[in-house]
């Protein structure tokens, strides 16, 4: 979830789902079980409303009494003002368009069960779901089961419901000693609590034995025209970076960042983590750390500790990532502050100056040393994916992927006594999600019109490896598909009057969201934090940066019931306190009534576009737009 330190952009169709151009499908029968009606309240509301429209809602309302946990949120006034909204405008259609809305689906989604696959997905049984691990084998046998279960295809053309993701997993020596000399001084930090260090290259050992250069942000933005390299050479240097873009204050307000540079207050994917490393490998260092700012990376460093301290995946690569750098670390801020008073410099004043377009690399008189022995094992772990064929000739063989990744941390460092990350929020949540958003589509009266996958992926936690694995190996054409709908920490709090789009303004996306939002009575709301970068750090990005057009949401922040700055502030304290933790466990205060209405609006997103004769579309001025313009012309396909 989301640790590969999420920017984006703002939406073109508001036409209301069940539109003329959506197939036609058959009502569904409604049998014997006795339908629950709504309260004399709602009967009064309800009266207001065209008897055909009626039927429909009584309708799904019969589907929903299977289950008293999801009669009782279906009964509630908002669900209901959702569900007529979406069966108004879709009884409407019909009437002039012969097309049906998808009330009957929408009414199957149930908190008791996603609430019992999170608790079975995130329990001890399941070992902390780590790639290769026996908990691996428990869950994509889970998953299987769940989607044969709900009636749907094998969604790999070879008749399985799984892709092989070749692995090699990477495990440093805990008492590597990483030594550095500096003016007749020795510092030597203390692995995990001051420093981690690691190596991708598949290799029994990795080494440095080189000087340090502080390189500001380590970034080279023409657009920008920006350069932090200034033409110094740093082949076989150890670049020192900081976390994140260049903070550049805006001409007109040194108070606000210029937003015109950097995204302003939006992380661009220079500001990430795995950009500092690439680029330091292009550059042709040795090894690159990374200094860690809690605010500015967006976690706390038991984050970073607890993510890089153990086995590390990574694709596997004919080249053995022998063009990876030696060495990748991160430092606390605490020690580079300590290491910069060692080389003579002002961290704080540095800081400042690598803001400046014309700041220059800076050596710091440091030498490093550090050798790490690793134990190497090659695996194939696994995506598992299934399939619901589309109902439209023309349109079956194009599709809309909903993914969700189903990996976390396995066994790890203890912390407070346990060794299991059990990944509750993230992300048995989101694959529990996904197994219930299955079972919605399997119950339409008629499948959609393109192809509906859904894809559960591995190796997230890893780097999005399972999602970046599929989009280079796609099992079908992503040219040929609409849009990625990413399920990463469902809501778990309760019900919100708003959703947050991560990524807004970037593709036409927008729109569709949108008119979802209002079906609903509620609002969409961009990212609040974007100087987290959070649309780079989930599987949605993989297909984003392959051109596919992709929806990234996250919980509201507006819950229902709580004071004004209550969920921003919820967010926080699972970051501080649960993230990428073995504390990520379910809580006896779990409300999951918003992650229903969550899962609802998602299925609104994707039911829409798998009816649309045209795809959504990036914007221009999107960074990913001229990837998808040159994927589909060819595939000879009009955009």
């Amino acid at each position: 979830m989301r640790l590969r330190p999420r920017s984006l952009y703002p939406g073109n169709a508001n036409l209301p789902i069940g539109g003329g151009t959506e197939a036609q499908i058959a009502n569904r029968e409604i049998g014997a079980p006795r339908v629950r009606q709504p309260t004399p309240e709602l009967k009064l509301k309800l009266g207001r409303y065209p008897r055909a429209i009626m039927s429909k809602v009584a309708a799904s309302t019969a589907d929903c009494a299977a289950t008293d946990t999801s009669m009782k949120f279906f009964k509630s006034k908002r669900v209901w003002k959702s569900v007529l909204a979406c069966t108004t405008i879709a009884a409407v259609s019909s009437c002039s368009r012969g097309s049906i809305s998808p009330e009957t689906a929408l009414a199957t989604f149930s908190s008791d069960r996603i609430l019992a696959h999170i608790r079975k997905l995130s329990s001890d049984e399941f070992e902390g779901r780590g790639p290769g691990s026996n908990g691996e084998q428990l869950t994509i046998n889970y998953l299987e089961d769940q989607f044969r279960s709900a009636g749907l295809e094998p969604g790999n053309p070879d008749g399985t419901y799984l892709q092989s993701v070749p692995l090699v997993g990477i495990t440093p020596d805990n008492k590597m000693k990483l030594t550095l000399s500096a003016h007749g001084r020795t510092l030597e930090p203390k692995f995990q609590d001051e420093f981690v260090a690691w190596s991708k290259r598949v290799t029994e050992t990795s080494s440095i034995d080189a000087d340090m250069i502080f390189v500001g942000y380590g970034v080279q933005a023409p657009e920008f025209h920006w350069d932090d390299f200034k033409g110094v050479d740093v082949k076989g240097k150890v670049l020192v970076v900081l976390i994140n873009d260049p903070p550049v204050p805006d001409p007109s307000d040194s108070a606000k960042l210029d937003p015109k540079v950097f995204g302003g207050n939006s992380m661009t994917y220079y500001g990430r983590w795995t950009y500092k490393f690439e680029k330091a490998a292009r550059m042709g260092a040795a090894g690159c750390v990374i200094i860690h700012q809690t605010d500015r990376a967006g976690y706390p460093w038991e984050v970073v500790r607890n993510s890089w301290s153990g086995i590390q995946f990574d694709l596997a690569a004919p080249d053995k990532n022998m063009g990876r750098l030696a060495v990748e670390s991160w430092i606390t801020s605490d020690f580079a502050t300590e290491l910069f008073h060692a080389a003579g410099q002002d961290l704080d004043k540095l800081i400042h100056a690598a803001a400046q377009r014309d700041f220059k690399p800076i050596p710091l008189g440091i030498h490093a040393k550090l050798t790490i022995h690793n134990t190497l094992r090659t695996l194939d772990s696994h995506n598992v994916i299934a399939k619901l064929t589309g109902s439209d000739p023309d349109l079956r063989d194009s599709f809309v992927i909903y993914t969700a990744h189903w990996d976390h941390f396995g066994i790890g460092p203890e912390v407070n006594g346990d060794r299991i990350y059990h990944g509750a929020v993230d992300n048995a949540s989101g694959t529990a999600a996904l197994l219930e958003m299955a079972r919605a589509y399997k119950a339409l009266p008629k499948p959609p019109r393109r192809s509906v996958l859904f894809l559960s992926v591995t190796a997230e936690e890893q780097g999005l490896l399972g999602s970046k694995f599929y989009a280079e190996h796609p099992l079908y054409p992503l040219a040929r598909t609409a849009v990625d709908i990413n399920m990463d920490g469902m809501n778990v709090l309760g019900r919100t009057r708003d959703i947050v789009q991560i990524g807004r303004g970037a593709s036409t996306l927008d729109d569709i969201v949108d008119a979802a939002a209002q079906q609903q009575g509620r609002v969409v709301k961009s990212d609040p934090e974007p100087e987290k970068g959070l649309y780079y750090r989930s599987d949605h990005f993989e297909f984003a940066k392959n051109g596919v057009p992709a929806f990234d949401p996250e919980a509201g922040l507006e819950f229902i019931g709580k004071p004004d700055g209550w969920g921003l502030d919820q967010r926080r304290i699972f970051t501080a306190a649960r993230y990428h933790k073995p504390a990520d466990v379910v809580q006896p205060d779990w409300d999951l009534s918003g992650a229903v209405e969550d899962c609802q609006l998602f299925f609104l997103v994707g039911y829409r576009i798998a009816n649309g004769t045209q795809m959504p579309a990036w914007r221009s001025g999107s960074e990913f737009k001229a990837v998808r313009d040159a994927s589909l012309q060819d595939a000879g396909i009009p955009h």
